[in-house]
């Protein structure tokens, strides 16, 4: 399948972790292979597929988040941070990677489908079941943060007030 590649990339940027990214891909096309008479041959194989998984992703995000809340009552786990490392000096691209990781997931998520995987705003947006405008916003939000954090990355957060975001706003559908 030529889209393996793709559909590893995304899983990566979802996931940050190796194995979970190659579960993840694993588990959508068996997802994809069992629901293979709903795709429609006049769409995009490529946004179906996304699709698929981005919608695994955050079923077994809630479903870890579920069973975090029931194990919390047992025993004390170390919680990893999703805010990914502060930004190291040096090599550019390590700079932005560091500062990538500080986006919320939706604006992160944005940026991979219509940065990095090349999707339209229309693809992306139909791949999170969201309207076209609110993934142009996202895109538009994630670099403008960017930019700012990429310029400033030893400040706390580097935000101006303009640019700070009502996290319902990027939670929203």
């Amino acid at each position: 399948m030529c889209l393996l590649p793709d559909l590893r990339g995304f899983a990566r940027f979802l996931t940050r972790d190796t194995a979970a990214s190659d579960d993840l891909v694993q588990e959508t096309v068996v997802r994809a292979l069992g629901a293979l008479e709903q795709f429609r041959a006049d769409t995009n194989l490529k946004a179906w597929l996304f699709t698929i998984q981005r919608n695994i992703f955050y079923e077994q995000r809630r479903r870890n988040q579920r069973e975090r809340l029931v194990m919390s009552d047992y025993a004390a786990e170390p919680r990893h941070g999703t805010q990914g490392r502060p930004a190291s000096s040096g090599d550019d691209v390590r700079d932005l990677e560091s500062v990538f990781w500080l986006l919320t997931p939706l604006l992160r998520e944005a940026l991979i489908l219509v940065g990095a995987q090349e999707m339209t705003h229309e693809e992306a947006a139909r791949i999170c079941g969201v309207p076209v405008g609110t993934m142009k916003a996202r895109v538009s939000r994630a670099r403008a943060r960017l930019a700012i954090l990429v310029a400033r990355p030893h400040e706390d957060c580097g935000l101006d007030a303009d640019l700070e975001c009502d996290p319902a706003a990027d939670e929203a559908p």
